[in-house]
C-alpha cells in the first residue's frame, strides 16, 4: 500500500483539501446530469454515488483524524448513506494509507524522545494496520511480541476545526437540527479529544480489562505504560481476524452463538455494572482468535453513563412502561425528548415517534433469549429509519431531541446490534451478564 509522507495539519491546509474535494464532487454532478441522457436514473445515481464516495474518501484518508473518524462512524450506519458510501467509508476502519517510515521515525522522536529501535529490540517501520487516528506497528521487547500504536501528527490539534469542516456530515449522521445543537457537537468534540489522549486510553484499557476479566471467552491485550506516552501506546500483539473478516466466511453457527453471547455479555456488563461503556463498537475493534475467543481492542472512547440518564433510559426499555402512556411520557421529559415549551402537536408527534422507535429497539430486552440473525427485525429497523428520514413533518419541527448522552449511547447500541447481526448470533441470553 502506498504510504503518506505528510499530513495537512493547519486549518487552512485541511480546509483547502476539502474545498478541492468539493470541486471534484461538483464535476461528478455535471457528469451525472450528462449520464441521465444516456442512462437510467438508477444507473446514473449509482455512478454519481460511487464517484462521490471515492473522491470524498480519498480526501478524508489523507486528512486522517476526526474527519476520517466521522467516515468510520458513518460506515456503521447502513441506513443513512447509499451503499457506495458505506462500502468505501468502511475502509476507514482498518484500511487507510499509512505514514511513511521517515515520518514514523520523526513522530516517534517528537513524542517519545527516541527512535523506535532505541526502545524496542525490533521494530517494523512498515505499518500493519492504519486507521483514522493512528496506525499500528509490530515490535518485540524482551521476547514479547508487541503492537505499537502511533498517533498521526496534528490529529489532536485539528479536532475543533475538522468538526467545523465536516459539520454537515455530522448533522446528517446524528440527525441534528435547529439552533440549539451546540451541546451535541460539544459531546462529539469532547469524545474525539478523549480518543487522542493515549495516556488516558492506556489507563481506561487496563481498568476495563481488570473489571471484565471474569467474562468467559473474552480476552484483552496487556498494556505497557512504561513503553507508552501521549502519542504512543504499546500493548501485546493479539493474533486473530477482524470480526468482519470472520463473519465473511464463517458458517459455524455454534461459533457465532458463542461469540455473540460473549459480545452481548461484555456490553451489558459494562452498561449495567460499570455504568461506562466501550462506545466505538465497529468490526475493526474486535478480533476473533482461532480458538473462538473474542479480543476487545481500543478503549479510547469510553462513554460514562450518569445515573440520571441510565435510570429513565432503561425504564423505557421495559414492556410494561411502554404500555403505560402517562409513565412513558414522564420519562420522555426526563430524557429531554419532550420539552415544557412544546406545542400539543410536537408532544403528540414525538411521543408517538419515540414509542414506535423504542418498542422496536427494546424488543431484545422483552425476552429471555433473542435471535439477532432475524432479518425481519433488522428490516423493520431499516424501514423505520428510512420512513422517518423522509418524514416532512419531522423536518419542519425542531428535531433536536434528547439528552446529549443519547449520541454515544445510541451509537453504542446501534453498533452492537449490527455486530450481533453480522455474527448471526441466535438464542442470545439477554440477562446472562448478571452472573459476572
Amino acid at each position: 500500500m502506498k504510504t503518506i509522507d505528510s499530513i495537512p495539519t493547519s486549518k487552512i491546509q485541511r480546509a483547502s483539501k476539502l474545498i478541492q474535494t468539493g470541486a471534484k464532487v461538483g464535476v461528478n454532478y455535471l457528469k451525472y446530469y450528462g449520464d441521465k441522457i444516456t442512462k437510467s436514473e438508477k444507473e446514473a445515481k449509482e455512478s454519481l454515488n460511487k464517484n462521490n464516495a471515492a473522491d470524498i474518501y480519498d480526501s478524508l484518508k489523507q486528512l486522517k483524524g476526526s474527519a476520517l473518524k466521522v467516515a468510520q462512524m458513518l460506515s456503521m450506519d447502513k441506513n443513512i448513506l447509499p451503499r457506495a458510501y458505506v462500502e468505501k467509508f468502511s475502509l476507514a476502519q482498518f484500511s487507510v494509507p499509512p505514514l511513511s517510515a521517515p515520518l514514523v521515525n520523526k513522530t516517534f522522536k517528537n513524542y517519545f524522545g527516541k527512535q523506535p529501535n532505541q526502545i524496542f529490540d525490533t521494530f517494523n517501520a512498515t505499518s500493519i494496520n492504519a486507521a483514522s487516528i493512528g496506525q499500528v506497528h509490530q515490535a518485540t521487547k524482551d521476547g514479547k511480541k508487541l503492537a505499537v500504536k502511533i498517533q498521526y501528527p496534528g490529529v489532536a490539534e485539528s479536532i475543533s476545526s475538522d468538526l467545523a469542516l465536516v459539520k454537515p456530515i455530522a448533522i446528517k449522521m446524528f440527525n441534528i437540527k435547529g439552533k440549539d445543537s451546540d451541546k451535541y457537537f460539544k459531546e462529539v468534540e469532547d469524545k474525539l479529544i478523549e480518543e487522542t489522549n493515549y495516556i488516558n486510553e492506556v489507563k481506561q484499557s487496563m481498568e476495563m480489562a481488570e473489571a471484565c476479566q471474569n467474562i468467559p471467552n473474552l480476552i484483552f491485550p496487556k498494556y505497557y505504560p512504561e513503553w507508552s506516552s501521549e502519542k504512543i501506546i504499546t500493548m501485546d500483539w493479539m493474533t486473530g481476524e477482524h470480526l468482519s473478516e470472520f463473519t465473511a466466511h464463517n458458517t459455524d453457527a455454534e461459533k457465532s452463538n458463542i461469540l455473540g453471547q460473549t459480545l452481548w455479555d461484555f456490553y451489558m456488563f459494562q452498561m449495567h455494572n460499570l455504568r461506562k461503556v466501550h462506545a466505538d463498537p465497529h468490526p475493526g475493534n474486535f478480533l476473533i482468535t482461532k480458538d473462538t475467543k473474542l479480543v476487545a481492542l481500543d478503549f479510547g472512547c469510553i462513554k460514562e453513563v450518569p445515573n440520571d440518564f441510565y435510570v429513565p433510559y432503561f425504564e423505557l426499555a421495559k414492556k410494561e412502561n411502554l404500555n403505560n402512556p402517562e409513565f412513558f411520557q414522564s420519562k420522555l421529559y426526563e430524557l429531554e425528548i419532550l420539552r415544557k415549551e412544546d406545542t400539543k402537536e410536537e408532544i403528540e408527534f414525538f411521543t408517538e415517534m419515540f414509542h414506535e422507535l423504542l418498542s422496536l429497539f427494546a424488543r431484545p430486552f422483552h425476552v429471555e433469549e433473542f435471535d439477532f440473525s432475524d432479518e425481519e427485525f433488522f428490516g423493520q429497523i431499516a424501514d423505520l429509519g428510512e420512513r422517518y428520514s423522509k418524514n416532512t413533518e419531522l423536518r419542519n419541527m425542531n428535531g433536536n431531541r434528547g439528552s446529549k448522552h443519547f449520541i454515544y449511547i445510541n451509537r453504542t447500541f446501534f453498533g452492537l446490534y449490527n455486530l450481533m447481526h453480522d455474527l448471526k448470533a441466535t438464542n442470545v441470553k439477554i440477562n446472562n451478564f448478571i452472573q459476572y
